[in-house]
């Protein structure tokens, strides 16, 4: 193992929370829509256009939108998450996560970022974690989202690693798909059953550590 690639919410720092209320918001506003909350797992891991097409196709009113419409709305969203976000601190990093980085860096493993979310860099500098990562992948500029593999083939690149040099790690199904169809052994942190794809699953942020990831790598590559 060479490098590590992270998704951001739910594996370094619990956004999805901010995420789902500022939909939820967007939603009642402008949809006169209550979502459940088990929609939420729907919107895990997914782009912020992809997650108001599945909301609006939820609410069944997909086709009364224009794409300029929906471009709107979903900046709008944007708005309510950056306003929810802005009292994020150091204490906000996930339970576990200060050690791994600090054994990765230990071990000279390279690690870079490979979030569906255009505020990525933001959160990182609000964590005080910017400089622990060599690399963030830009989702703007990658073609297809999650569970498509291009954020963590860009993450990897991101860093000069070919796929199979790395382990990706996620907490949601679509980023572990994107893990595995981009060549790379999945680390998830979740419930097993859900995330059956990766090669390892941990029930929390807690048990993740340089051994585990490096000893999941060796399984995977016997």
């Amino acid at each position: 193992m060479k490098g590590c690639v992270f998704d951001l919410d739910g594996v370094i720092t619990d956004t999805a929370k901010f995420h789902f209320a500022a939909w939820s918001q967007l939603a009642k506003e402008k949809l006169n829509l209550e979502l459940p909350a088990s929609f939420e797992t729907e919107l895990k891991g997914v782009s912020r256009i992809d997650s108001l097409n599945r909301i609006l196709k939820f609410g069944g009113v997909k086709d009364d939108y224009t794409d300029e419409q929906v471009q709107a709305m979903a900046a709008e969203k944007n708005g309510y998450y950056l306003k929810a976000i802005e009292k994020l601190t150091r204490d906000d990093i996930l339970p576990g996560i200060n050690d791994l980085i600090a054994q990765l860096k230990e071990h000279h493993v390279l690690m870079a970022l490979a979030s569906a979310s255009k505020n990525a860099p933001a959160i990182l500098e609000k964590l005080g974690l910017m400089d622990a990562f060599d690399a963030i992948a830009d989702p703007a500029k990658v073609a297809h989202g999650k569970p498509a593999p291009d954020i963590f083939l860009a993450g990897a690149a991101a860093i000069n690693l070919d796929p199979s040099e790395c382990v990706g790690v996620e907490d949601a199904v679509a980023g572990v798909q994107s893990i595995k169809d981009a060549g790379m052994v999945a680390v998830a942190v979740g419930d097993a059953h859900e995330l059956a794809k990766a090669d390892k699953v941990v029930p929390t942020t807690a048990d993740f550590s340089y051994d585990l990831f490096e000893e999941t790598y060796e399984q995977a590559h016997k």
